[in-house]
C-alpha cells in the first residue's frame, strides 16, 4: 500500500499582498512515486500565513476518501498551530494566551476540520533548504500568485 505525502507551501508577495499557495500530492511506494498530483492557487490581497493554511487545507481537502498521509510543510505557523495550539484555542474560544482572537480563525476552523478526516501526521521542514519537493511545493505557490502580481 503506497504512503501518501502533501508537500504544502505558501507564498505572498509583499505581506499583505497578492499570494499564492502551492501542494504537491504523493503516493509513494518506498522511494518510487506511483501518483503525483499538484494543486495551486492564489489571492489578490493576503498574508503569507493565509497562504501556508491554505496549501494544507486544499491538499486534504482534495483527498476524496479518509486517508493516512504525512503533510510536510516549511511552516512553523501551521505545524505549531495544529499540533501545540490548536486545541487551547478551541478550549479558550478561539483566543490566544494574551486573550486576543486567533489570527485566521475562519482558516484554522477549516483546517481541523479537513484534518480530522484523516490520519495525520505533521512534519516541518526547512524552506529555500534544496528539498526537492518543498521546491516543487514552492514553485506551485508562487504560480498560484502569478495572477495576481501586478
Amino acid at each position: 500500500m503506497p504512503e501518501l505525502f502533501a508537500f504544502t507551501d505558501g507564498a505572498c508577495s509583499g505581506n499583505p499582498g497578492p499570494g499564492g499557495w502551492g501542494a504537491l500530492l504523493q503516493a509513494k511506494d518506498g522511494a518510487t512515486v506511483v501518483r503525483e498530483r499538484e494543486l495551486k492557487g492564489g489571492e489578490a490581497h493576503t498574508t503569507n500565513n493565509r497562504m501556508e493554511l491554505l496549501a494544507a487545507i486544499h491538499a486534504l481537502e482534495a483527498l476524496e476518501r479518509p486517508a493516512t498521509i504525512t503533510v510536510v510543510t516549511d511552516s512553523a505557523y501551521v505545524k505549531g498551530g495544529i499540533t501545540e495550539w490548536l486545541a487551547g484555542w478551541k478550549r479558550k474560544g478561539w483566543t490566544t494566551s494574551t486573550k486576543k482572537p486567533v489570527k485566521n480563525e475562519d482558516l484554522w476552523r477549516r483546517l481541523d476540520e479537513a484534518a480530522r478526516r484523516h490520519k495525520v501526521t505533521w512534519r516541518w521542514v526547512k524552506g529555500h533548504a534544496g528539498h526537492p519537493e518543498n521546491e516543487r511545493a514552492d514553485e506551485l505557490a508562487r504560480a498560484g500568485m502569478a495572477p495576481f502580481k501586478r
